[in-house]
């Protein structure tokens, strides 16, 4: 057994097709057949059950291809080092942001790193908060921009910025007038929420069940504007954070400030605990934490 043969089996299964794998391997699928052949051969099963309109994994197929997935992200890891090891100023770091977060705290950051280090290459996704999680536990990305809570048994979690959570309303509400409400004030009131996905709408959830009751949930929606819109026309109110409700920008809303309990929102990079970091993700993660903790 050798590597070819695990990389050509794990992009068959990952692409579902021995014609796509071909031409992300850029090799002919007649050679991704006989390899994959071999390997069965060699292990003695059947790894793939083929018919001419899919292709499914058999019982011996899905356990090898967890073994092979591992095998090479240690054999990625492997070839990354030795390349940092040649030469330490060149590399490539996947970020991945929740939305709005990232434009809030990361531009200037970034153009400040890319000037003292030129030669790493940093490739930016969006993601929800717990998308994002996901995408960081599997490996597709090496540093993940989100909020705490995160489960620090899987990820190293390194404290950025905080701030609080505000409730933004129509100005002619009856909370328009006021400087700070209490939360449990507000438990009559209809709220427009993120959707599921969103930390900021589990956030939101618990902080009002420890006020005493259940938010009334009008609408959710999974766009921050969107979100605001819905406010201004009167639909319910929203809790969003300080920084976000500012730059909504619009001459319907007014801010409130949530005096009891305080709602913080803290924000971190998180990475894999049992993953490797390459030395240009370590570089970029203590970057930000120089330039956004608190």
């Amino acid at each position: 057994m050798d590597i070819r043969q695990l990389q050509y089996f794990a992009e068959v299964v990952k692409q579902r097709s021995f014609t796509r794998a071909a031409e992300v391997l850029h090799v002919s699928q007649p050679s991704i057949s006989k390899v994959i052949k071999s390997l069965e051969a060699e292990l003695g099963v059947t790894l793939l059950e083929r018919s001419d309109r899919k292709m499914k994994l058999t019982d011996a197929g899905e356990l090898v291809y967890e073994h092979a997935t591992k095998m090479l992200q240690l054999m990625e890891s492997l070839y990354a080092s030795v390349a940092e090891m040649r030469n330490l100023q060149r590399g490539r770091v996947k970020i991945g942001m929740m939305p709005t977060v990232g434009s809030l705290l990361l531009p200037q950051v970034i153009a400040r790193f890319k000037q003292e280090y030129p030669g790493i290459d940093l490739e930016m996704r969006e993601y929800s908060a717990k998308r994002l999680e996901v995408q960081v536990e599997q490996g597709h990305i090496d540093v993940g921009l989100t909020v705490l809570p995160v489960n620090t048994q899987s990820f190293v979690a390194v404290p950025l910025a905080a701030e609080d959570l505000v409730a933004i309303v129509h100005r002619e509400h009856w909370l328009s007038a006021r400087e700070s409400v209490s939360l449990a004030e507000l438990k009559d009131e209809s709220f427009i929420l993120f959707t599921e996905e969103y930390a900021l709408h589990d956030v939101v959830r618990q902080a009002c069940r420890r006020s005493g009751f259940e938010p009334q949930v009008a609408y959710m929606s999974s766009l921050w504007d969107f979100v605001g819109e819905m406010v201004a026309t009167r639909l319910g109110i929203s809790l969003v954070p300080r920084s976000v409700a500012r730059r909504l920008n619009n001459s319907l809303l007014k801010m409130v400030r949530i005096s009891s309990p305080p709602i913080d929102w803290h924000y971190a990079l998180i990475y894999r605990k049992d993953g490797y970091l390459s030395r240009a993700a370590r570089a970029f993660v203590a970057f930000v934490q120089q330039h956004l903790a608190s």
